[in-house]
């Protein structure tokens, strides 16, 4: 196949390749020649059956396979001896197609957009700040309060207290529709916590103020989209008999409180806790430290971007931040967006670096391994209790996904591969500190 170049501007490619009949027709006949010692026919014995008769009967099939085969093969040797790489899926265009017939020349447009070089970066000057928080007493004091929170219990409250918001109260219900009773609408000796949502929106807010041994009627309206058709949209009363009233009580603080978390006593709980803490700290502080990297990356190199690559992007990224302000809208059933300066300017700064990170992973031949995409499959797999199963054989199945997946792990790979040949300066700072420079990350 003979190959033109017809465009070489900056990043944008154009080739024109002609294939002649004559060419498409030697395929066809080496692909017919190759088949024929399996080919069996009625009349004929196995590998005897006449090239003109195979001819006839599959050439018109394998004349397509040979043309796809050629274009294929002439962009593979193109890619190969140029040492380009497309910026996305080249698009390739059978010229007359409409008009084309068997016995006529083959001529195909190919376009796309190359890949830039990528220069050689020195890291070696590179100077980052990276912030280090302990967990002092203060912090592991307040984690074990949290946890004496959420591990907390009931107390009876003295007879006659009115119930508060947070109290839990033990009650029997029985809910009526129209004066009926209905199924599931009753329960005894429930125990509710007011203000927990638990319930259908009004009935805990009736309940504050009850005390133990009263009766009270709720009357709540069913939403008009809740589960039930039967319920939907529905006035009900239930009758409540109050059997006790509970303040909460949070835990104590002690051995106890330790084993109830798996720990063996409270200094092995409080040893957890501190090695949890530093390490949500050390999360906290790599983030700053990364953003810190990228930033000094984004001015260090510069090169042409596809643009392609930038309008994709700033799509993309106009699309998430349109969404994010109409979180009623959960189709793609609006208006077209169309990116800002703002959006495009982000869009350059992701696909730089993206492209850069890219280029310094596969030189330093950074590879995701077998074990971090199993780790990061059972981590996600960890938000469909119950499905695991499933979710893993999804991922398996979907080539898009596992990509997803392997992406910021690759990232984190070349971030480390690049942290580790800069000037990197510890600064012990507190937990406080730390906060506001996450909270300057997200406000970026």
């Amino acid at each position: 196949m003979q190959v033109t170049e017809t465009l070489n501007e900056g990043l944008k490619r154009a080739y024109e390749m002609m294939l002649t009949a004559q060419e498409l027709d030697d395929k066809v006949n080496a692909k017919l020649a190759e088949a024929q010692p399996e080919v069996e026919m009625k009349g004929f014995r196995k590998g005897k059956v006449p090239m003109a008769l195979l001819k006839k009967q599959f050439g018109q099939r394998l004349l397509g396979e040979a043309m796809q085969e050629a274009v294929d093969e002439a962009m593979n040797k193109h890619f190969e001896d140029s040492g380009e790489r497309p910026a996305l899926q080249p698009d390739v265009q059978m010229v007359g197609a409409e008009d084309w017939k068997e016995g006529d020349d083959m001529k195909v447009t190919m376009t796309y957009e190359a890949l830039p070089e990528i220069p050689e970066v020195d890291f070696s000057g590179v100077e980052l700040e990276r912030l280090v928080v302990k967990a002092d007493d203060a912090a592991v004091d307040e984690a074990l309060a949290s946890l004496a929170e959420t591990a907390q219990d009931f107390e009876d409250r003295k007879k006659g207290s009115k119930a508060k918001d947070g109290d839990q109260i033990v009650f029997d219900f029985v809910g009526k529709v129209d004066g009926e009773a209905f199924e599931g609408g009753s329960a005894e000796d429930y125990p509710l916590v007011l203000g927990s949502g638990s319930f259908i929106p009004g009935f805990e807010e009736q309940l504050v103020g009850v005390k133990a041994d009263e009766e009270k009627a709720v009357t709540v309206t069913f939403p008009e989209d809740y589960g039930a058709e039967n319920l939907a949209g529905k006035e009900a009363v239930f009758d409540c008999t109050i059997k006790a009233v509970k303040a909460p009580k949070a835990a104590e603080i002690d051995d106890e409180l330790a084993k109830k978390f798996g720990a063996e006593d409270l200094a092995a709980l409080k040893a957890q806790v501190t090695e949890r803490l530093e390490a949500e700290y050390q999360g906290a502080a790599r983030q700053v430290l990364k953003r810190q990297l990228l930033d000094k990356l984004d001015t260090l190199v510069s090169f042409d971007l596809p643009p392609s690559l930038v309008e994709a992007e700033a799509q993309q990224i106009a699309h998430q931040l349109w969404h994010e302000e109409n979180p009623e809208v959960h189709d793609h059933n609006h208006d077209k967006i169309e990116p800002t300066d703002e959006h495009n300017t982000l869009a350059e700064r992701r696909v730089r670096l993206g492209l850069l990170l890219a280029e310094l992973g596969q030189k330093a031949e950074v590879e995701v391994t077998d074990a971090e995409m199993t780790q990061a499959i059972m981590n996600q797999a960890r938000q469909y209790p119950g499905q695991e199963r499933q979710f893993f054989e999804f991922i398996q199945q979907n080539q898009q996904m596992q990509q997803q997946l392997r992406a910021p792990i690759f990232e984190d790979k070349v971030i480390d591969h690049v942290v580790a040949q800069a000037k990197v300066t510890d600064k012990e700072v507190g937990k406080d500190d730390l906060q506001k420079a996450v909270e300057a990350l997200e406000d970026e």
